[in-house]
């Protein structure tokens, strides 16, 4: 990013995603599958959006937050049209984008769009080059657009230093509001000195740091460990406006157990990542939908200090501690196993996990919902985490200790 440190000041500014954006993206559940004829009910057309639209809607995921709909790559024709304008494909969405913004945002959702920054799209259609920056903001504006997701296949690491900043003032020039997520730091390795996370604030409402998720538990647990072994990177990067995304939620898919998805809502939530769901929610099990409609995990998710937790404790037993800070003096607490033999008894006390020794807290349990009861930081305590899953605590202080909290904020992470 050394040539963006160069510009003129860039910030967003748009004021927009001052919590991680929820809602659902089409990419991993449905990849870039447009054969209409042999499968119609999968296919990216804007049938499948007009569903995924009608479930967010009518299922109770609307009022808890989720509230964008994303169309991911594979959605447009296979050239430009002859204006020079990126246009749908005209059998899968043959009442054009505009149509189905206005369908969505009449059940009081917002829709998503993605583009690339390259010669082509990662799945082979017609790129955003940079000459085409400023028409691509335009177009998308035009047709009510709420988030463009810019990925970055086939373009240089010169055409990213100049694309990605140049997309953000396009996008604000457009006076619409436009949530602006970035693959950026993906095509960079993630991590500094190819990557500057002071200027990516700036740039970004969200981006993609590492790999795609896939639909596995091996996937999750490579982007966690990636996550938190560079959490002193990551973390202080994030915050309201600008947030690390480690990629879609695929809970209520084929690739994890009740325990595992669980586990990465869990992680997700504490990372104060997007919620963007990649399932089926026309078909998905009341127990997927249970996880990812947990209030109090939404609230946590959501809190508006904007703080990403981070690893506090990695026994040798396999079991991890994760905090995150949250406000009026709140934290939430992740115990997680990696262990996959049986249950495992964890004890451990507030006052080992950094809380103030003078403070007692209110635990709830996030997801059993019951509230655990009073807790002194001194008091040794034991929970009992299964395979691949988590306990996760919402702790509340009852008796304010006297250091301030925001001292003790900042030394948690040690």
């Amino acid at each position: 990013l050394a040539v963006a440190l160069a510009l003129p000041s860039m910030a967003l500014e748009n004021g927009l995603a001052r919590t991680p954006p929820m809602g659902w993206m089409s990419w991993e559940r449905f990849r870039c599958d447009v054969d209409c004829e042999a499968d119609p009910r999968n296919c990216i057309s804007e049938q499948l959006f007009f569903e995924m639209a009608d479930r967010l809607a009518e299922d109770g995921w609307r009022e808890l937050g989720y509230e964008y709909i994303n169309i991911d790559d594979c959605w447009s024709a296979k050239q430009r049209d002859a204006a020079g304008q990126l246009a749908p494909d005209p059998k899968r969405f043959p009442s054009g984008i505009k149509a189905l913004a206005d369908y969505v945002h009449a059940r009081g959702l917002k829709l998503g769009i993605y583009a690339d920054l390259g010669v082509f799209t990662c799945g082979g259609y017609p790129g955003t080059m940079l000459e085409h920056v400023k028409q691509d903001a335009q177009t998308f504006a035009a047709w009510g657009v709420d988030m463009l997701k810019l990925d970055g296949c086939y373009s240089s690491t010169e055409e990213q230093e100049k694309g990605y900043p140049e997309m953000a003032r396009a996008l604000n020039a457009t006076g619409r509001p436009i949530v602006y997520s970035c693959s950026w730091p993906a095509y960079q390795g993630g991590l500094p000195p190819k990557v500057n996370y002071t200027i990516l604030a700036e740039v970004c409402n969200l981006w993609r740091n590492y790999d795609d998720i896939q639909d596995s538990w091996t996937s999750v647990l490579s982007i966690v460990d990636w996550f938190f072994t560079n959490q002193d990177v990551l973390q202080p990067a994030a915050g309201p406006g600008h947030w690390n995304d480690p990629d879609m939620l695929i809970v209520g898919n084929f690739g994890l157990s009740y325990e595992q998805s669980r586990s990465q809502m869990a992680l997700w939530t504490v990372m104060a990542a997007p919620l963007l769901m990649s399932t089926d929610l026309r078909t998905i099990s009341p127990s997927a939908k249970e996880i990812l409609q947990n209030r109090l995990m939404i609230q946590i998710n959501q809190d508006p200090l904007g703080i990403q937790g981070r690893r506090i404790v990695k026994e040798k037993s396999h079991i991890e501690v994760f905090l995150r800070p949250l406000s009026q003096a709140a934290s939430a607490l992740v115990f997680f196993s990696r262990r996959t033999d049986m249950p495992f008894r964890y004890t451990t006390s507030l006052a080992k996990l950094h809380f103030p020794e003078d403070a007692v807290y209110e635990v709830q349990d996030v997801y059993v919902g019951k509230i655990v009861g009073a807790l002194k930081a001194a008091d040794n305590f034991t929970v009992v985490i299964n395979p691949s899953g988590v306990v996760m605590w919402y702790l509340r202080p009852v008796a304010l200790p006297l250091q301030p909290w925001h001292v003790v904020r900042q030394q948690a992470p040690g």
